[in-house]
């Protein structure tokens, strides 16, 4: 039975609600759950998140909080709502796949099971950290070189390694106008990634220009220079300093190219932008949009016209959310990462197999990989739609803000002298490491969980072991990860396990019945397992005692604190506790050590009691 639409009211019988009506409902949950001055704004304020670069997010957004700026439409500048008016692709978004497995032979393996297994395009890294340059030829043997589009990413031998591309083509007779990709020169990358200044000297921009010219002459469907802000945001980077740093760097190559005798279409033509995506949603989709926006604006001065002021961007799922340790979830980061990517309008998109931090990974995890994408194209439709979340009015009030702090950060790097300055100057590493810190802060405090290893760990789970991957370029910014701390104490722990056959532990020393203490006690053995100490529960000194821990965690409620809380302490420190820590608030028995409490220092709390208990 259909059901004609005509006649459907919908909510139009309910009057409309007002914010001062939604503050009041807030207000009285609020007062319930203890809070004090809750009043109007200060309720809203209660509930809201604050984000890195100073931007916040409230709990409700309306029509109010839109931007003055409009998104305007697809295809259209300022090409917030996507670069074509078609989508990314016909049928979806681009998947692209990286493979840097230095064997060309076990390469070309992998590459042939990807291209036939739904991957549109190729990521190969080439030089010391993956494929030998002269490999190449070997690698892409049997791949349709005019339907599989090729990405290069060779750092200081980008030149040998394009050249060598060519050389494929030529003598696979592959007509000069089929083959698009990008050849991945980015001198100023390479520059953030190494600190070698002389990457980005005028040389290196020349040799980079070269190469786009002859792309412009000789291979009209070649780009030929990534702008990869990657560097930025593996480094600790907010996302704002992600954007900025990439607009420095687009502004710089528009620069050298335009120099070099392309026209400024021309030269905005030959860059592609590679951005990190991450599991945080809304914020990379609205930074993928944000990037959008910001860019039409430099080609809009700049004077590009037509298709080429659209910026042209590739996704790739975040190397700073992957672990090491219970790598399995990576896969559901992932996955939102890469519906955030789609969401967001990348051209091109990369999901990193969930065992990419741990080494190469292997045919099982590629395959997770790449059917990550599949389902969310083929099955759950995501591409059908252009801009899914456009006129949400709060992705659009935070597209707005990221725009605005990007932009302010890309000024700061154009007033020191562009982003080479900036670089050697110790400006961005700077401004970036502080950014981390503030983070690592948070991480420590585990007010930014990381199920798996700082939440809901599990010493037991079965390592899992890849062969080791070439080193990457180092020497300039560093390569962090958001689980290093936690994953770095459960590598000593690991440690201890080896040499002693026991991993560190801690005794819980529980109060009451299960009922009073679970809570607590749940809470401590989750911390304690994170930095991979093991935890103990028993009731009085002789469970400590068996337990073998020197160290002990009184766990129970407040009310049986205050009766027995003190004559538990003394009977643990005559036991031979060397430390009793209390689970809750730290004043509630006298003679505690410390606390552990949701919102304390997680791994200056284990990091001191592995050097109590001399750990190795």
């Amino acid at each position: 039975m259909t059901v004609s639409p005509q006649g459907l009211s919908l909510a139009a019988e309910f009057p409309d609600a007002s914010r001062e009506q939604w503050q009041r409902l807030v207000e009285g949950v609020l007062r319930k759950s203890g809070a004090e001055d809750v009043s109007g704004v200060r309720a809203e304020e209660r509930l809201s998140t604050r984000l890195q670069d100073g931007i916040t997010v409230r709990p409700l957004y309306t029509a109010a909080d839109a931007p003055a700026v409009s998104s305007g439409y697809p295809g259209l500048a300022p090409f917030v709502r996507g670069g074509r008016a078609q989508g990314s692709v016909p049928g979806g978004w681009e998947v692209r796949q990286q493979h840097a497995q230095p064997d060309p032979r076990r390469a070309n393996e992998a590459v042939l099971a990807d291209l036939e297994n739904g991957v549109g395009s190729l990521w190969l890294t080439v030089g010391p950290a993956g494929l030998p340059v002269e490999g190449l030829p070997t690698a892409l043997e049997g791949v349709y070189l005019d339907l599989a589009g090729v990405v290069l990413d060779a750092g200081g031998e980008t030149t040998a390694a394009a050249e060598q591309l060519f050389r494929v083509y030529q003598e696979r007779g592959i007509s000069p106008r089929a083959p698009w990709g990008n050849l991945g020169a980015d001198p100023l990358g390479l520059t953030a990634r190494t600190g070698d200044a002389g990457r980005a000297d005028a040389a290196a921009l020349e040799e980079a220009s070269a190469l786009a010219a002859r792309c412009v002459r000789d291979f009209p469907g070649l780009r030929a220079l990534t702008v990869d802000a990657l560097a930025y945001h593996d480094a600790g980077g907010s996302t704002a300093e992600e954007l900025g740093c990439s607009l420095a760097t687009g502004v710089a190559y528009l620069r050298a190219l335009t120099a070099a005798g392309l026209t400024v279409d021309q030269a905005a033509a030959q860059l592609e932008f590679r951005y990190a995506a991450t599991a945080d949603q809304f914020t990379t989709i609205a930074k993928l949009r944000a990037a959008r926006r910001l860019w039409s604006r430099v080609a809009q001065v700049s004077g590009v016209t037509g298709e080429a002021a659209a910026q042209r961007q590739h996704a790739v799922t975040s190397s700073v959310m992957a672990t090491e340790r219970d790598p399995w979830v990576n896969m559901l980061r992932g996955t939102v990462a890469c519906l955030a990517a789609g969401v967001g309008g990348a051209d091109a998109v990369t999901v990193q197999p969930f065992d990419s931090a741990l080494g190469l990974p292997d045919a099982f995890a590629r395959r997770i990989a790449r059917n990550t994408q599949a389902i969310l194209v083929e099955e759950s439709h995501l591409a059908r739609v252009i801009d899914p979340a456009g006129g949400s009015w709060y992705v659009e009030s935070l597209t707005d803000e990221l725009a605005l702090a990007a932009w302010a950060w890309f000024q700061e790097i154009e007033r020191a002298g562009g982003l080479a300055a900036a670089l050697a100057s110790g400006l961005v590493g700077e401004r970036i490491a502080g950014t981390w810190a503030a983070r690592s802060e948070e991480l420590a405090h585990r007010r930014e969980p990381v199920t798996g290893v700082s939440e809901f760990p599990d010493l037991a789970e079965a390592p899992v072991r890849r062969e080791p991957a070439p080193a990457p370029p180092g020497g300039g910014l560093p390569r962090v990860r958001s689980a290093q701390a936690f994953e770095a104490l459960r590598t000593r722990s690991d440690r201890q396990l080896a040499a002693t056959g026991a991993r560190p532990r801690v005794f819980l020393a529980t109060l009451g019945p299960a009922a009073v203490h679970s809570g607590r006690s749940s809470f401590a053995a989750n911390l304690f397992q994170a930095g991979g100490i093991e935890t103990v529960p028993g009731e009085g000194a002789g469970a400590f005692r068996a337990s073998g821990a020197a160290v002990a965690v009184l766990c129970s409620s407040d009310r049986l604190y205050a009766e027995q809380g003190e004559a538990a302490v003394a009977e643990l420190r005559a036991a031979g506790a060397r430390r009793v820590l209390l689970a809750g608030r730290p004043e509630a028995v006298a003679g505690v050590d410390g606390a552990v409490f949701t919102g304390c220092d997680a791994v200056a709390v284990l990091t001191s009691t592995f050097d109590l208990i001399g750990a190795v």
